[in-house]
């Protein structure tokens, strides 16, 4: 019997998970009887949690003498998964499945592997399916258990029964884990007590569950492709509609963590991003951190807007109207030019200005209260007032650096110059004011 088609992994680098279970050494007995007519460079991988003592030292064994056996490349890698888990406060169980897939990711992106198969089979879908349907989930995460970022699951389509009738007709050995039959863990208490209760309910519940998972993943894939489809993408951030349905604003927003914190986003986060839907322009919710940058999701005019926290304002720094670079985290620098004629006060990420006409004392410096602006070719008014008006959210305006003297601003760098420092027929040194 074949339990899988290895067509898809032609010519492809496979690296299997090996437990030494019965569905991991199935998984890597299969795809060693198709290396040679497949072209697939197999290797294996067991990651030994250091969580059962010396059954967990047994089936490191076992590991490495099958593959020895078998001829495969083994790649052993040990973890103290308790220490993991209390070190980032979770629990041992996500622990240790965050282990492996750092291992996983490891593998894949180091170039060990085109792709890392995991033994996951049809009766772990309908568990997981149960597992989640009763701890909570959206239809997103009725997927149960998916394929992504290179981690494929070949026995998706098999049964357990499957499995273990492709082991006797093949004379495969194996370990059990002991912990498997401990019914405390949820897992086990839905393969041994609740997934049997549902197939004496109506037989096929099983199949029936993954038939579920497998139409769940394509309702919501359809789903999300009209949520990506709304989310307006400029630089590093992300814009989601306020007024989109909520089916399709719920996955808009995941979109949008999952793209900048993996998978760091809780409920909760959802919840609070969905309150700016009511609140003023300006208001903002924490984002779980990612690669230490701190990110928020803000209410600006009629979108939710994805972004990282912008820099402190920077220290003051005096002004000399020369060519020069000033290296405020809004980088600037200024440009003396001839030929530049009458021009508008700006261009592409320039402005234009005439250098003689800043006065003495002028500094480089972000927005404070109180300060004044006369724009180019426009009346006074406050600084606060403009930027509101050029639609500038004051997470952007507080750090962009400004060309003062005293509370009168000259130049808004990137934004606009004030009249007085334009370019006439009386300029003689004309200058460009560069982002």
């Amino acid at each position: 019997m074949e339990l899988f088609s290895a067509e898809k992994y032609r010519g492809k680098r496979v690296c299997v998970a090996l437990s030494g279970g019965i569905d991991s050494v199935c998984l890597l007995h299969a795809f060693k009887a198709r290396t040679s007519d497949m072209g697939i460079t197999l290797s294996a991988v067991h990651v030994e949690h250091g969580l059962r003592g010396e059954e967990s030292l047994r089936d490191m064994d076992f590991c490495i003498k099958l593959c020895d056996e078998w001829g495969i490349p083994l790649k052993i890698v040990r973890v103290d998964v308790r220490t993991f888990a209390a070190e980032n406060g979770i629990g041992v169980e996500e622990g240790a499945r965050a282990v492996r897939y750092g291992v996983f990711r490891g593998i894949l992106e180091g170039g060990e592997a085109d792709l890392v198969a995991t033994a996951h089979h049809a009766d772990d879908v309908a568990e997981t399916l149960l597992f989640r349907l009763a701890r909570g989930t959206g239809l997103s995460g009725m997927q149960a258990i998916a394929e992504r970022g290179g981690i494929v699951r070949p026995l998706l389509a098999c049964t357990r029964a499957a499995i273990e009738a492709y082991a006797d007709e093949n004379g495969l050995y194996h370990v059990e884990d002991s912990t498997n039959k401990n019914e405390n863990f949820a897992r086990n208490y839905i393969r041994h007590t609740a997934l049997p209760a549902f197939e004496k309910i109506h037989e096929g519940a099983k199949e029936n569950l993954v038939r579920f998972a497998a139409l769940a993943a394509e309702e919501d894939a359809f789903l999300r492709s009209l949520a990506e489809e709304k989310i307006m993408r400029v630089g590093d951030e992300e814009r989601v509609p306020v007024d989109l349905p909520d089916v399709l604003f719920r996955r808009a927003c995941l979109a949008c963590m999952r793209q900048n914190e993996g998978e760091g986003y809780t409920r909760a986060n959802l919840e609070e991003i969905a309150s700016l839907r009511g609140a003023q322009g300006g208001k903002k919710v924490a984002l779980p951190a990612f690669d230490g940058v701190k990110r928020y999701a803000f209410r600006e005019g009629k979108d939710i807007v994805f972004a990282a926290e912008q820099e402190a304002p920077f220290s003051e720094t005096p002004f000399s109207p020369v060519a020069g670079q000033y290296l405020t985290p809004a980088a600037f620098s200024v440009q003396e030019v001839a030929g530049l004629g009458f021009p508008d006060a700006r261009g592409a990420g320039e402005l234009y200005v005439d250098l003689d006409a800043f006065p003495e004392g002028c500094v480089v410096r972000t927005r404070r209260e109180g300060d004044v602006f006369t724009p180019y070719h426009a009346q006074r008014t406050t600084l606060k007032k403009f930027l509101t008006n050029r639609k500038i959210p004051a997470r952007v305006s507080h750090c962009l650096p400004v060309i003062a003297r005293g509370e009168e601003v000259l130049v808004v760098v990137g934004v606009e110059i004030a009249d007085s420092v334009k370019i006439t027929e009386q300029t003689k040194r004309r200058g460009i004011v560069r982002c």
